[in-house]
């Protein structure tokens, strides 16, 4: 009995080890290439959020917003931050598209339409993503070494649940293709 103390002792350290430094050494962290308020964009320039996450003449989702939608506004200076100048050196004036890092991607084999969820079903952004449009400053990406998923995309089971309480049951075909 007095072995088994010391095994059991080394199992907990390692067991913990493992549980603090194993998301550690799976995702890598980096931060957006902008430091972008979407609090300053809603409240002091009174932008909604497709007027820069919109959809194509198809339906399908723009994601993150391309130079030209920033630059409409950004050509010169609007304020007095560090950011936003760094910003016009670095991409606008250069004509340079920033490199956003995606914080949703679904599986190849996974269909889904934000223009079904936000058109038709009336949701509103904050409903998935959260109170990202309040936020000062961007998370950092994390990014999954093995799958190149990023931490923050949806899970299945947060869609089933949420379906599941708007009262909709669908079958796994409708988006897994």
């Amino acid at each position: 009995m007095k072995s088994l103390i010391p095994f059991l002792a080394g199992a907990l350290v390692a067991l913990g080890a493992g549980w603090a430094a194993f998301p550690r050494v799976i995702y890598q962290t980096r931060p957006q290439p902008v430091d972008f308020s979407h609090k300053v964009h809603s409240d002091k320039a009174g932008a909604k959020c497709e007027d820069c996450h919109g959809f194509r003449d198809d339906g399908t989702f723009t994601g993150s917003p391309t130079l030209d939608k920033c630059a409409g506004c950004h050509t010169a200076a609007m304020g007095t931050t560090a950011a936003e100048k760094a910003f016009i050196e670095q991409y606008v004036t250069p004509n340079r598209e920033p490199q956003w890092r995606a914080y949703a991607q679904q599986p190849e084999n996974v269909f889904f339409s934000h223009a079904a969820h936000v058109k038709l079903g009336k949701l509103q952004c904050d409903r998935c993503h959260g109170a990202i449009g309040s936020t000062d400053k961007l998370p950092a990406h994390s990014q999954d070494r093995i799958s190149g998923y990023s931490r923050q995309t949806m899970s299945m089971d947060a869609c089933i649940d949420c379906h599941r309480d708007n009262k909709l049951e669908h079958s796994c075909m409708d988006c897994h293709k």
